[in-house]
């Protein structure tokens, strides 16, 4: 598949190229915009490449992971819908240990990739694919539908909790997968622990009957993570988790993802490249459909082997 051309650069030139580091209502800071400033920030690293300032000098969430188990591995996945590839011979792992964050232009196929990884892609006609993703060293594409999801559970970009109270979102999954439908009594200790995952108990536990739509959008999606994490997966995929919230509800989402990572592997498709700088362990950088670049955070933000990677971060495009 021939890749077109990135966008001309556009380039600024002094005082037009400044961008101080702006101070959220939360009292976080988020680094300059690198769409405000492209390239004219870049600094040497010793090696021909340049990095970003705008990201490396800003505070990352992620500390060194600690454990690093293979969950899943793509190997040459293409996925086409008709005659349109969306995605195009790409491979690499997913860890539990690691957060891994999808980026690129929309349109470059990051969701469709993510959606693949619980088969979601297959229910949209006219989808075909080639390669193979597998879960535990198992091809996912043996697996049962229903059995995939529940070990590769999904978090949409918009909270979508069911019309029902706090507790009966969560419980309605345990239900969903008992034998026969259990008690509250039954279900009560392990919809308060998916709750605490979420980082959403001390918040809720007063009243877990209050209805679920009546939450605030980030405590919405916040129980949207615990619905999925009830059912213990291995792996957990947000899609554009943070997009319609807050900044300091995107603070407690980010705290919320790094924590998860030891207990699960967790792939994030964000579009806000300071999002993946502060919460990802290994960034995979998509453009019309073809990997382009994957490696640990601090390099691709820091030092990208990839002309367009470069251009991309630095705001050269997108």
């Amino acid at each position: 598949m021939e890749l077109s051309k990135p966008p001309p650069v556009r380039r600024l030139t002094g005082d037009e190229g400044s961008a101080p580091t702006r101070e959220l209502a939360n009292g976080w800071s988020a680094p300059p915009q690198p769409l405000e400033a492209p390239n004219n920030h870049a600094q040497s690293n010793g090696n021909g490449h340049h990095a970003a300032s705008a990201f490396v000098s800003a505070p990352r969430r992620v500390a060194p992971a600690s454990i690093a188990i293979d969950r899943m591995r793509v190997n040459d996945l293409s996925v086409s819908y008709g005659r349109k590839r969306a995605v195009d011979s790409v491979s690499l792992p997913i860890r539990q240990g690691e957060v891994l964050a999808l980026i690129g232009p929309s349109g470059c196929g990051k969701t469709t990739l993510l959606r693949s990884l619980n088969r979601l892609t297959e229910l949209t006609k006219g989808t075909s694919y080639s390669g193979q993703i597998t879960l535990d060293d198992v091809d996912i594409a043996s697996m049962e539908p229903t059995e995939l999801r529940r070990r590769v559970t999904m978090v949409f970009q918009q909270p979508n909790p069911f019309p029902m109270s706090v507790f009966g979102n969560v419980a309605y999954v345990l239900r969903e997968q008992a034998k026969r439908r259990p008690r509250r009594k039954e279900v009560r200790g392990a919809v308060h622990e998916a709750l605490a995952r979420a980082g959403l108990l001390d918040e809720v536990s007063d009243d877990l009957d209050h209805p679920a739509l009546r939450l605030s959008g980030g405590q919405q999606q916040r129980l949207c993570i615990a619905r999925a994490l009830a059912a213990n997966p291995e792996v957990l995929l947000l899609d554009e988790p943070c997009s319609a919230l807050d900044p300091q509800s995107t603070k407690v989402i980010e705290d919320l993802i790094v924590k998860l990572r030891d207990d699960v592997a967790v792939v994030i498709v964000t579009h806000n490249l300071q999002q993946a700088y502060r919460v990802a362990d290994y960034v995979a950088f998509m453009y019309l459909g073809e990997l382009v670049e994957y490696a640990s955070a601090q390099t691709i933000f820091g030092s990208p082997q990839e002309p367009r990677t470069r251009d991309y971060v630095s705001g050269a495009f997108g």
